[in-house]
């Protein structure tokens, strides 16, 4: 009885893999937001700031410093070892490995720096639409399942089957 040959080269990560890598991510940046948002509230309330902008600067300020933070390092993460937290969690990693910072910089710019924005009002609507894009995108693009920011870098994120 012959068997099914096992797959020839990386083995797509599947959509749930990816998402719950990116929600493991997104819960310790959530943590890292609020704290920054209650001491730039405290902050901007000090300085007599609080009610500029209808009293959203300090969310403002906290979802472009947080965003910005979130790119940097998934562009460090996958720069270094191919893989963030949350994909090193979920046992899955970059594809190819040996990618120029460049790409990988690109990347970031457009999934997940787009979280930068989630602060401003109107804008914010245009940033979640285009982050709910990318990954509908992923659940589209059969068998492969890469985002645009994939397509954008040359990557594929794969499992690790080491």
């Amino acid at each position: 009885m012959a068997g099914t040959p096992p797959p020839s080269g990386p083995v797509p990560a599947e959509w749930w893999e990816r998402l719950a890598a990116r929600l493991i991510e997104a819960l310790v940046f959530g943590v890292f937001y609020y704290i920054l948002f209650i001491a730039l509230w405290g902050i901007f309330r000090t300085v007599g700031m609080s009610e500029m902008f209808g009293g959203r600067l300090p969310g403002v300020f906290s979802w472009a410093v947080a965003g910005a933070a979130y790119a940097c390092y998934d562009w460090l993460a996958h720069s270094r070892r191919g893989r963030t937290f949350g994909k090193a969690i979920m046992r899955i990693r970059l594809e190819p490995r040996d990618l120029p910072s460049r790409s990988l910089l690109k990347r970031a710019l457009v999934y997940p720096a787009p979280v930068m924005l989630m602060g401003i009002p109107v804008v914010n609507l245009v940033a979640g639409m285009l982050l709910f894009g990318v990954g509908l995108l992923i659940l589209i693009d059969k068998p492969l399942e890469r985002g645009p920011h994939d397509r954008l870098a040359g990557t594929q994120v794969v499992k690790d089957l080491r």
